[in-house]
């Protein structure tokens, strides 16, 4: 698979690594908020997460899909990203580290939103030692292993070269597409999940066995749980939606008491 590189050093940044020593504040995680217009009751619950469930972190780390889809970092000049950009970096502003991992919808998150956001890239997967636990983190998306095609596609979205023609198409072809994409996804919100999208064992091995640690963080498969694998523990992350049927969202608290998944307030 393709060997991403982060847009500037996190080895040191993230707490824990290193000689670097374990603070007392606690470390949060959460993935696929989906943020976008269209949902303005989990947009508000994600406003409220930053300004006050995080007000008392040290880090917070978001693995992935924070946007239901971005085509570029043009898009900063819409004002409800230009909102969410300066709402997460209150969080910078106030001493708080912001780790964001790409996910399968927001890969092309860039520097200049990183910069706007206040937030440091964070490569998929990585490891952390959070409170003497050593924890790999991934978006999700690469456990799938059962699901072929998307891996392909995944490759090739990955590729510096496709990359760079996409990004230099036409912002409203762009445009056009993602939302033709969003309609589809919508449209099977309510199907069924075929388990060809969940993560296989020969995935989470894998990562067990490449990062050596017994602990795992990731999302993407909207199905939150705590998971007993060979390897270890798995916590899956929720996604987040509170404008569409059941009230869905959460995140993980990790710190000296070990590892905890709350609710939205």
């Amino acid at each position: 698979m393709l060997q991403e590189k982060p847009l500037r050093s996190v080895a040191a940044g993230v707490p824990g690594e290193g000689k670097r020593p374990h603070a007392a504040r606690p470390f949060l995680f959460l993935s696929d908020i989906h943020l976008s217009e269209a949902i303005p009751r989990t947009v508000a619950a994600f406003e409220h997460f930053i300004r006050v469930n995080a007000d008392q972190a040290d880090s917070v780390f978001i693995l992935g899909d924070l946007f239901e889809y971005w085509i570029g970092d043009d898009m900063l000049a819409e004002p409800f990203v230009a909102r969410m950009a300066a709402l997460l970096h209150t969080l910078t502003e106030r001493g708080i580290a912001l780790y964001i991992m790409h996910g399968n919808r927001d890969f092309l998150l860039g520097k200049r939103f990183m910069k706007a956001a206040g937030a440091i890239w964070l490569p998929d997967p990585f490891v952390i030692t959070a409170f003497g636990t050593r924890i790999a983190v991934a978006h999700g998306d690469r456990l799938c292993t059962a699901d072929r095609g998307y891996q392909l596609f995944r490759g090739f979205a990955r590729n510096r070269l496709a990359q760079m023609l996409f990004l230099a198409s036409p912002f409203s072809w762009r445009q056009a597409l993602a939302e033709n994409m969003r309609a589809k996804s919508e449209g099977g919100r309510m199907r069924p999940v075929s388990l060809k999208y969940d993560v296989t064992p020969k995935g989470v091995a894998a990562l067990f066995k490449w990062s050596k640690a017994a602990t795992m963080i990731h999302g993407h498969t909207h199905r939150p749980a705590r998971h007993r694998e060979p390897g270890g523990i798995r916590w899956v992350l929720p996604d987040w939606d509170l404008d569409h049927g059941e009230r869905r969202g959460g995140y993980l608290r990790v710190d000296s008491e070990g590892i905890r998944a709350l609710p939205l307030d």
